[in-house]
């Protein structure tokens, strides 16, 4: 018998090829990491429109837009926006402008005249679209390890409550005992500028570290404390900064949905607190919805604890007087005070700050990287193969060939 024919190597002109093609796919990116930002997600709208006003067709189509702001109803959310033929039309004419994927930064300077333009090139944009690539805010989260210096504590008394600790480590950094003071004396009873009294709010959530600002509206109390409870529900001056008296949430929303940062901040919140299904699967990560539900503190959809002794949240608003409208109006309500995302996230939170406090024997300085719950339902990424996972199969089976 012959000797079995010897395998024959495989042509280089086949094999270059293949190696280059796979040296120049992308590596994988974690999972649950954020999608690569395209070029219109890097403009902020302030850019976006300065751009747009080089080019005279552009620049038209915007200032006839920006003339249809006050002719749209907005009506209702399950309802269409009703906007004229002609402002969809000049819509269309931005459709390939920068315009229609600009966003805004939380903390950028000129914020609101950046919102402005988003809602007035978005005007037929719904709230409870849930969204998750349409809204004004560019979508990034950053983490960072939380720093406490407990060792200044040991002035207060071993069994004070864990509100009081967070207001003692608050009172020690310069930055928020600052903020704190400023928000404090503009909602004091005496001199309570309602809205002063929001604008020193939205100021203090948007400039104190996120570790002292989480720990006062979100210290953790035994049901039994009510003096606990009591500190955490007074944390944002409710006797200045929520309205008086208990008006119709759903006029609420109109008078927020009438000011770009409210409407913002609320569509920030429907979007990254909202439950996808009946089993409560969330759309985003928890530290997306509390950063959302803290964004609205101090606006007109101000939210805030019920009650000394629970950590339910609910609207200062009632729904009595609704008519037809009941329902829709006890859908608002309830995404608050029924929301189980943000039901979740603020019991996670509060936690995650008993467990700071817990740690016998720890190093009064210590530096901790929260561990963050993801939803199974963020943003699938596309299955990218490894670089490694897919050369070396392909090499083995070439030497085979």
């Amino acid at each position: 018998m012959g000797r079995p024919p010897t395998p024959r190597a495989p042509p280089t002109a086949l094999l270059l090829p293949l190696l280059l093609l796979l040296l120049l796919l992308p590596l994988p990116r974690p999972l649950g990491a954020d999608p690569l930002p395209t070029e219109g997600r890097l403009v902020n709208c302030i850019q976006a429109k300065r751009k747009c006003q080089v080019d005279p067709i552009c620049s038209a189509a915007y200032h006839y837009l920006n003339s249809c702001t006050s002719s749209v109803s907005t009506p209702s959310p399950v309802q269409e926006f009703l906007v004229p033929e002609e402002c969809r039309e000049a819509a269309q004419h931005l459709k390939n402008s920068s315009l229609m994927s600009c966003t805004c930064h939380r903390h950028m300077k000129n914020q609101v005249a950046c919102l402005d333009i988003y809602w007035t090139v978005h005007l037929a944009r719904r709230l409870g679209d849930y969204e998750l690539d349409v809204f004004p805010y560019e979508d990034t989260v950053t983490r960072k390890p939380w720093k406490m210096n407990l060792s200044k504590l040991n002035m207060l008394k071993p069994d004070s409550d864990l509100c009081l600790k967070f207001a003692m480590l608050c009172t020690l950094n310069d930055k928020c005992d600052r903020l704190r003071k400023a928000y404090a004396e503009a909602c004091s009873g005496s001199r309570c500028q309602r809205r002063t009294c929001l604008r020193q709010l939205r100021a203090f959530f948007a400039k104190a570290s996120e570790p002292h600002a989480q720990g006062l509206l979100l210290c953790p109390c035994a049901p039994s404390d009510q003096g606990c409870g009591r500190r955490r529900r007074n944390t944002i001056a409710p006797g200045c900064a929520l309205p008086a008296g208990a008006p119709n949430c759903l006029q609420l929303r109109r008078d927020c949905v009438s000011d770009p940062l409210c409407r913002s901040r609320l569509v920030d919140f429907q979007t990254h607190c909202h439950p996808l299904d009946i089993l409560g699967t969330c759309a985003t990560e928890q530290s997306r919805c509390l950063r959302s539900y803290m964004g609205l503190i101090g606006t007109a959809m101000t939210p805030n604890f019920v009650s000394n002794v629970n950590t339910s949240v609910a609207l200062s608003c009632t729904c009595r007087g609704s008519g037809n409208l009941q329902e829709e109006c006890e859908q608002l309500e309830e995404s608050f005070s029924h929301n189980p995302c943000l039901m979740e996230a603020i019991a996670a939170k509060m936690r995650f700050h008993s467990q700071l406090f817990s740690q016998d024997g720890a190093d009064p300085t210590f530096s901790v990287m929260e561990r963050q719950n993801k939803s199974p339902a963020l943003r699938p990424q596309p299955w990218v193969p490894s670089l490694f996972s897919s050369t070396l199969p392909l090499i083995l089976l070439l030497t085979l060939w």
